[in-house]
């Protein structure tokens, strides 16, 4: 079964490798409009977050929301076939990055120094990967989750390489990850979004607790990195922005903040994120599940 699962993939992503990325981008917006109506688990939970989240909204309006999440979420499954394959100057074609100069400035002025930025499920996400267009000086590297089935884990780190960014299965290559963390000009991007289980800190998230990883907070504090947010967001049709936010601090008085301090800032930056344009946000995910141990 897994061969086939591989054989059927590896096929779509060929085809898809051979369209033209505004096609394989409305194409996609297409198959998201068929999901909305197909899915019913995840249409509903991408409605009931959003109905929490946004109170003040009403239903026609978050409807609406959803809905077009849906045909974002299918754009970006679709395009990320297509930029996976695609080289640098295919790339700074249709990305446009904001804000990154600041952090060349920063690593041409201490090559020491290590960046972390908070991102997470903004747009075509995956496009933080080519941060190095303006931020030529340094190392991007990243977190994943394998797959069950190791061929299609091997695809999709195919797709990734063109990048250059280094990837890590946070499972199993955390020793590597922290020998790598000791390099200078690291440019670390850890997704601050997802449901952190049992072990997160429970914080309010659109006046919600849920659980919420420490990760960012916690290796920016340990590897003594600078902290920043930042979001992917859609411009057009095939074409994505990566923004840099406001630059997170882990001192204040000359004394070190509290790891919780720090995660709300990230919270809050991504709120922000969010409410500029809500459906360019992940809502299909459940962020919000009841901690097993208040139940």
């Amino acid at each position: 079964m897994e061969t086939l699962l591989y054989i059927f993939a590896r096929t779509a992503v060929a085809i898809a490798q051979c369209l033209p990325l505004r096609f394989l981008a409305r194409l996609g917006r297409c198959a998201g409009a068929l999901a909305w109506h197909l899915d019913r688990r995840h249409r509903q939970v991408a409605l009931d977050n959003l109905a929490a989240s946004f109170p003040e909204k009403p239903a026609d309006e978050i409807r609406a929301i959803a809905r077009e999440n849906f045909r974002r979420l299918g754009e970006t499954y679709l395009s990320i076939f297509k930029t996976g394959a695609m080289n640098a100057e295919a790339i700074s074609k249709v990305l446009d990055i904001e804000g990154y100069p600041q952090l060349e400035k920063i690593l041409q002025a201490n090559p020491d120094e290590r960046i972390l930025l908070a991102v997470g499920h903004f747009g075509n996400f995956e496009l933080f990967a080519w941060m190095k267009l303006a931020v030529p000086s340094g190392q991007v590297v990243t977190t994943y989750r394998a797959l069950r089935q190791r061929k299609l884990t091997q695809l999709l780190l195919a797709l990734r390489k063109a990048s250059g960014c280094l990837y890590f299965e946070r499972r199993d290559e955390g020793p590597q990850l922290k020998e790598t963390m000791k390099r200078p000009s690291i440019l670390l991007g850890l997704l601050a979004d997802q449901h952190a289980g049992d072990g997160g800190l429970r914080l309010p998230v659109f006046g919600r607790e849920a659980s919420v990883s420490a990760a960012p907070a916690v290796m920016a504090k340990r590897y003594g990195c600078r902290l920043f947010p930042s979001a992917c967001f859609r411009t057009g049709l095939g074409r994505w922005k990566l923004e840099l936010g406001e630059e997170i601090p882990l001192r204040e008085n000359g004394k070190r903040r509290a790891t919780e301090a720090i995660t709300r800032d990230i919270i809050t930056a991504q709120e922000d994120y969010i409410r500029r344009d809500p459906a360019n946000w992940f809502w299909v995910h459940n962020r919000w599940k009841p901690c097993p141990k208040s139940k």
